[in-house]
């Protein structure tokens, strides 16, 4: 099943829900997303809903950890993550996701007013790349595992964009 973002908001309540195997190809849409979420002045708070995701790959996850960073820097309180998956909430757990959000484990009736969030097609392979390295920097920085299991890949996707750089 491929992937797909929900989103919708009222009154400054951000619902973002996941659905199916969620991968980089939505990541450069919901990076966006993210920001202009979090600078509109009316923004209070967003509930992040797994209930029906499959699959989510890293640089996903990462974009997830750098959503909450950022609700933490503008409001000072977790966001709540809704995850009914236990193999998805393994991996956020292992993640160290329990320390920058409020997981838990109960669906809830969400289905008003979300529209899908759509692909951004038109991402070079460059900016592909940088959001990638961003968004496994950020989960990097959330705990020692996870610096030890990704610093390998943002070594050397770092040491490719530099050698892109220097060739242009």
């Amino acid at each position: 099943m491929n992937g797909k973002i929900l989103v919708g908001d009222h009154n400054g309540v951000y619902v973002i829900r996941f659905e199916g195997d969620v991968r980089i190809t939505l990541c450069g849409s919901f990076d966006g997303y993210l920001e202009q979420m979090l600078t509109n002045p009316d923004f209070e708070s967003v509930l992040i809903d797994l209930s029906s995701a499959i699959g989510i790959d890293s640089t996903s996850l990462g974009v997830l950890a750098k959503l909450s960073l950022g609700v933490q820097e503008v409001k000072d309180k977790l966001p709540t993550l809704v995850c009914t998956s236990q193999d998805i909430r393994r991996i956020l757990l292992n993640m160290g996701f329990d320390d920058v959000f409020a997981i838990v484990d109960e669906a809830f009736d969400l289905d008003r007013n979300l529209g899908e969030l759509a692909e951004a097609n038109d991402m070079t392979v460059d900016e592909m790349r940088d959001r990638v390295i961003d968004a496994h920097r950020v989960l990097m920085s959330l705990n020692d595992t996870n610096k030890a299991a990704f610093i390998d890949l943002v070594t050397s996707l770092e040491a490719e964009a530099a050698t892109v750089g220097s060739s242009s």
